[in-house]
């Protein structure tokens, strides 16, 4: 049976996330984006609180409001927000802090991960067939 060293993992990730940022932000000309920064931040507002009033009204009440919606609808937020490694941070953050949610994260990896990812690549592919024979 193999097991992992748990301090050696993080330190290599840890590691390599540093070598991948310095490479990455060593080619970024950042003044470039100075003129879409304004516009970039009310989207960003927008999107928060849209989410966020999303979750809420929708989200957890939709799913029963007890615990476990609450859970659900932190994991929506970074969901909706970022992707579904997001949305499982967000969960296991609550879940650390007020108890196990084992509802949540059977719901939200298994719709998140494979049901919209899987979908969204089928409907880029036929997209992407159509227009290719549109041309």
């Amino acid at each position: 049976m193999w097991h992992v060293n748990q301090k050696a993992s993080s330190f290599l990730g840890t590691l390599s996330l540093n070598v991948f940022l310095s490479f990455a932000l060593t080619g970024m000309q950042l003044w470039q984006l100075a003129e879409v920064a304004g516009p970039m931040m009310v989207i960003l507002v927008a999107e928060v609180v849209f989410m966020a009033l999303f979750a809420y009204f929708v989200t957890f009440k939709v799913m029963g409001s007890d615990f476990d919606a609450a859970t659900i609808a932190a994991g929506h937020c970074g969901f909706g927000l970022g992707a579904t490694p997001n949305g499982v941070a967000n969960m296991t953050s609550v879940q650390e802090e007020f108890g196990p949610a084992p509802r949540a994260f059977f719901i939200l990896p298994i719709v998140g991960a494979f049901l919209i990812d899987f979908t969204n690549s089928l409907i880029i592919t036929i997209f992407v067939n159509i227009a290719q024979t549109m041309m």
